[in-house]
C-alpha cells in the first residue's frame, strides 16, 4: 500500500510517498481502508523530532475515517463494511485508570499516529486500530468531514466542558480561534449558550470565526488583546480562557481571566516554558487546569451534537495524500483556517 512515511527527522521534504507493507491485525484489531486522513499539529512535532519516544519509520495521522475490510477473530462490535472513524487514544484498557473510564491517565497511554509505530498511523491507504478505538462514522458526515473531527473535537470538548466547566452566560477567551482546536471551542461555547471571544492573527481568520459563531473578534496583531477583553467584559475579565499557544500568550491569559476564573491549557504549540506572576494566581484565586485528549466516552458525547448538526466540521482544504509535505509547510507558516484533510488516491478513483 501507499503511505506518507519518514525515516528521519527534519523539514517537510523528509516525507516520502511510497509503498509499505499492509498492516496485519491481531485478534482484537480492525483493518480499514482509509478514505480520508486528518492533519494535526502533532504531525509537525513528530516530523520535527518532538521529545517523545516512537520508532521509525513513521506514518503520521491521528485522525482517519474509512471502510472496515477485516476484523480480528475476537472482535464483536465491528464488522466488515462498517463506516468508521478513529479515536486516537491508545491505552491498556485493563489498569485502574482505564477501568474507571480515565484512559488518558493510563501509564501506557499513547496517541495513535504520533507515539505509535513503526508504520502505524492514518496517513496511508490502510490502517489498523484496536476494536475499542473504532467509532461509528456519523451518517451526516462525508469521509473528509469525519476525518477532520475526532482529535480536535474530543480535545476541545474535554478542555471546554470537562475541565473548563463552561456555563451559560460565560465569556470565553479563545486563542487561535480559527484553527482546528479553536474552531471547535468557538462552537462548543455557543452550544452552551456562552459568549465566544475569538482571537486570531488576521481579518480573514476573524471573518471565518464570525461565521461559526464567535460574538466578539480580536485581531492579535493590530489590537491589544487584554484591553479588548476588558472592554468586552466591562473590565470583569473572561470567565474561561481556552489556552493552547502556551508561552507567547500565557501572561495575557493570566491577566485576562476574571477573579476566580478558570484557565484551561493544552498543547503549547508556541512554546512550553511560560512565565507566571503567581500573585495573580493566589490573590485572584484563579483555577488553572491542564487538559489533554478526551476519552472515547467524551468523543461519543460530543459526536451526538455533530449528528444533530449543532457542531460542524470546519474544513478549509482537501488535498491528495501525496501532497502532505505541502500541508506541513502551511501549518508551520500558520496559514491554516479550520482543518486540512488528505485523501488517498484510491478514495478519489
Amino acid at each position: 500500500m501507499k503511505a506518507m512515511v519518514f525515516d528521519r527527522h527534519g523539514p517537510p521534504d523528509v516525507l516520502e510517498y511510497k509503498d509499505v507493507p499492509m498492516p496485519t491485525i491481531g485478534p482484537t484489531e480492525v483493518l480499514f481502508k482509509v478514505m480520508a486522513a486528518g492533519f494535526n499539529y502533532n504531525d509537525v512535532w513528530a516530523r520535527q523530532g518532538a521529545n517523545v519516544e516512537y520508532p521509525l519509520p513513521h506514518i503520521g495521522g491521528s485522525d482517519a475515517a474509512g471502510l472496515v475490510v477485516a476484523v480480528g477473530e475476537a472482535v464483536t462490535t465491528v464488522k466488515v463494511g462498517d463506516e468508521v472513524l478513529a479515536h486516537c487514544g491508545i491505552s491498556c484498557r485493563v489498569c485502574d485508570a482505564c477501568t474507571r473510564g480515565e484512559e488518558y491517565f493510563c501509564r501506557r497511554f499513547r496517541l495513535w499516529g504520533f507515539q505509535t509505530g513503526p508504520l502505524d498511523g492514518g496517513q496511508a491507504e490502510y490502517a489498523k486500530l484496536p476494536e475499542v478505538n473504532i467509532v461509528p462514522k456519523p451518517k451526516n458526515l462525508t469521509w473528509e468531514e469525519a476525518a477532520s473531527l475526532p482529535l480536535v473535537l474530543v480535545s476541545a470538548w474535554r478542555q471546554m466542558v470537562t475541565r473548563g466547566g463552561v456555563r451559560p452566560g460565560d465569556f470565553v477567551l479563545i486563542w487561535g480561534a480559527a484553527g482546528g482546536m479553536g474552531s471547535m471551542a468557538v462552537q462548543i461555547t455557543r452550544l452552551f449558550n456562552a459568549h465566544p471571544i475569538a482571537v486570531a492573527a488576521s481579518d480573514d481568520k476573524l471573518e471565518f470565526c464570525a461565521k461559526i459563531g464567535a460574538e466578539h473578534l480580536i485581531n492579535r496583531k493590530s489590537q491589544n488583546v487584554l484591553d479588548e477583553v476588558r472592554r468586552i467584559t466591562s473590565r470583569r475579565g473572561a470567565d474561561v480562557v481556552f489556552e493552547h499557544p502556551g508561552a507567547p500568550t500565557w501572561p495575557t491569559s493570566i491577566q485576562a481571566v476574571k477573579w476566580g476564573g478558570t484557565i484551561t491549557t493544552t498543547g503549547a504549540t508556541g512554546g512550553n516554558i511560560a512565565e507566571t506572576d503567581l500573585r495573580h494566581v493566589y490573590f485572584r484565586q484563579l483555577t488553572i487546569r491542564g487538559s489533554l485528549l478526551g476519552s472515547k466516552a467524551e468523543l461519543l458525547e460530543a459526536l451526538k451534537h455533530v449528528e444533530s448538526g449543532r457542531l460542524k466540521p470546519t474544513i478549509s482544504q482537501v488535498l491528495p495524500l501525496k501532497e502532505l509535505a505541502r500541508g506541513h509547510e502551511i501549518m508551520e507558516q500558520d496559514e491554516i483556517i479550520g482543518k486540512m484533510v488528505f485523501v488517498p488516491e484510491h478514495a478519489t478513483a
